[in-house]
């Protein structure tokens, strides 16, 4: 069994700690590591590292790749990444993770791929590996397996299985120990009503986002309700790529779930929440004496049931009841618990804005490491920049502005023009325009500076790229 983590979604319903250039897969929100390290270590109870294949974007390339340095020593295999060429939705990335299982790893129609969400928690990790193998051996019976979820709650941000009740429709079926249930159909996400007489009614369960088949029998459902995307299968991995454009923006579950004969559920006996807003959030972190979570600075006095996170500021609340308040750099949203679902429309509100804050924190990831705008004005930006050991910038120049570096932490070693300097602590640089220039840390700590950016035109697309070490053609 190959399993096939989906990594490339922007989601923005935990804005604004989760935004377009850093989504909520990379963010550290339980158990100290990502909720992406937490979807591979999930996996790999029941599957090698090896045979796990993250699909993601160039976006989100190198956070990818640092998120699973991090979990694999060099020497041990580490997971494939495969790169769409553009986001288009859930079912062409699926079928571009099939389409490598089959031309470069060689896999046959018989091998069963199990697809994961990236952003889920789920535990516990053995429950839910049973639940992966009991999976796979339901897939070698040819049919198309999803995970279904029994409602705790009439939740309206959720789509719905209904099941039928009898196992499948050729009778019972019974693998070690669990049922599976035949579907009836999907279901949109309801209305509140609608959702109460669904948890009421019992014959409806949560869909988790997660899937097992033979490559064999998602190639026939693809052919038979996507020709589409099934087209494409004719082609190379690489002609697949080069067509990825032109396949429809379109979700799995449109294109093949909603169709299909071969759906049966398995009602999974875990627990799971796919983070799906702030609400989500506030049911799986640990709370205080009165209710409330609590991270970062924070004073409260009078305040029940709250969530209050905080980056840098003392925050201090009086009196809040069942509220929201989540501070970062550049943003502050304040919000009642219970619509956080709305989170979305304040950030669609900022894209018609061209507000930056709806897609850019202000520090921003590198491969490198990582740079934080500390101030703005016109003709300067003032910077602070992290390098991380043995790492270095691209080899570039700026048409419209100088830079003046000053080191704070570590060991600089700067070129500028044809001069090279070693540059330590309290000690500076200056790159004039239109030189050629590169920042690198030769040594085993962190190199942090101060950059003070000056000039006409202070924008992150004013930079030439001659030489990269990581090969980007991008900013």
């Amino acid at each position: 069994m190959k399993a096939i983590i989906l990594a490339g979604g922007s989601g923005t319903r935990l804005w604004p700690l989760s935004r377009k250039n850093y989504p909520k897969q990379f963010l550290k929100l339980s158990g100290g590591k990502s909720l992406l390290q937490q979807t591979v270590e999930r996996l790999l109870g029941a599957i090698s590292s090896d045979n796990i294949i993250v699909i993601t974007n160039n976006d989100y390339k190198f956070h990818v790749k640092s998120e699973l340095d991090s979990l694999f020593e060099v020497s041990s295999p580490s997971p494939i990444t495969v790169l769409e060429p553009e986001s288009r939705n859930t079912a062409p990335a699926i079928a571009l993770g099939v389409k490598y299982c089959l031309e470069k790893l060689g896999c046959s129609d018989d091998e069963v791929l199990f697809i994961s969400p990236c952003d889920h928690i789920i535990k516990p990790a053995e429950k839910f590996q049973e639940h992966m193998r009991q999976a796979e051996e339901m897939a070698k019976r040819g049919y198309l397996v999803t995970f279904g979820i029994k409602p705790t709650r009439p939740e309206t941000g959720y789509g719905y299985i209904k099941v039928s009740g009898q196992s499948t429709t050729h009778g019972h079926v019974c693998i070690s120990g669990q049922d599976f249930l035949k579907v009836e159909r999907f279901t949109e996400k309801p209305d509140t009503e609608t959702a109460q007489h669904y948890l009421e009614e019992g014959s409806y369960y949560w869909n988790a986002g997660i899937f097992a088949f033979q490559i064999g029998l998602i190639l026939e459902e693809f052919a038979r309700y996507a020709p589409a995307i099934a087209n494409a299968f004719d082609l190379t991995f690489d002609e697949f790529k080069a067509q990825f454009s032109e396949m429809p923006n379109i979700s799995f579950d449109y294109a093949v779930l909603e169709k299909t004969d071969k759906l049966v559920t398995l009602p999974t006996k875990v627990y799971w929440n796919d983070i799906g807003s702030w609400d989500a959030l506030f049911e799986v972190l640990e709370k205080d004496d009165n209710g409330n979570v609590k991270t970062g600075d924070i004073v409260t006095l009078d305040t029940k049931e709250s969530m209050i996170i905080g980056d840098k500021r003392l925050i201090a609340t009086i009196g809040l009841n069942d509220s929201l308040v989540i501070e970062t750099g550049d943003a502050l949203l304040v919000a009642k618990r219970g619509q956080t679902q709305k989170v979305k429309g304040i950030v669609d509100r900022l894209l018609l804005e061209a507000r930056k804050e709806a897609s850019e924190h202000v520090t921003t990831y590198r491969p490198w490491g990582s740079y934080t705008v500390l101030e703005e004005g016109e003709r300067y930006k003032i910077k602070r920049v992290v390098v991380n050991p043995g790492e270095k910038l691209s080899l570039q120049k700026h048409y419209h502005r100088s830079e003046h570096w000053v080191v704070v932490k570590g060991t600089a070693r700067v070129t500028i023009g044809d001069r090279e300097i070693i540059t330590h602590e309290n000690e500076s640089a200056y790159v004039p325009k239109s030189t050629l220039h590169r920042l690198e840390n030769p040594g085993k700590v962190p190199l942090e500076i101060i950059e003070v950016q000056n000039g006409e035109y202070v924008g992150e697309d004013d930079i030439v790229r001659v030489e990269d070490y990581y090969g980007r053609t991008e900013k």
